[in-house]
């Protein structure tokens, strides 16, 4: 039996781009991921990397580390991106390029804008939770 996480929309609650919720199933395991940071191959920020890039970085980590856990996107119960600014129109660059990179699959997410992160230069992180079925 193939299962699956379910993303739960509201048919009440204003229109949103992400799922209200999300169910997982019983008889799967859960994957809490670490922050995935924009760090390139040899493990810095790098210096001159903008919200977007940074965010789409970010993605590209957190694919691998799930890859390495026997996951997808797809197998994402729920997310949330820190974002170290103030201003609204940053949380929501990081946000739109994140959300492009998951397309169809809305998982429900918390956008977040926190003062500094772990990284020198570090803009952007991804914290995850997956599921996967037990083997």
């Amino acid at each position: 039996m193939n299962k699956q996480i379910s993303l739960i929309h509201s048919k009440t609650l204003p229109s949103v781009d992400y799922a209200y919720a999300s169910k997982v199933p019983a008889g799967m395991n859960l994957l809490f991921m670490a922050g995935a940071c924009p760090l390139d191959s040899t493990g810095k920020v790098p210096e001159n990397a903008d919200y977007e890039a940074q965010a789409k970085l970010c993605v590209d980590n957190l694919k691998e580390a799930l890859k390495e856990s026997g996951a997808t996107l797809q197998d994402i119960a729920y997310t949330r991106v820190l974002v170290a600014s103030s201003n609204q129109d940053d949380l929501v660059t990081a946000w739109k390029a994140i959300r492009e990179e998951f397309g169809e699959y809305d998982v429900p997410s918390t956008l977040s804008g926190v003062t500094v992160l772990g990284y020198k230069h570090q803009l952007v992180e991804i914290e995850a939770v997956a599921a996967v079925e037990e083997k």
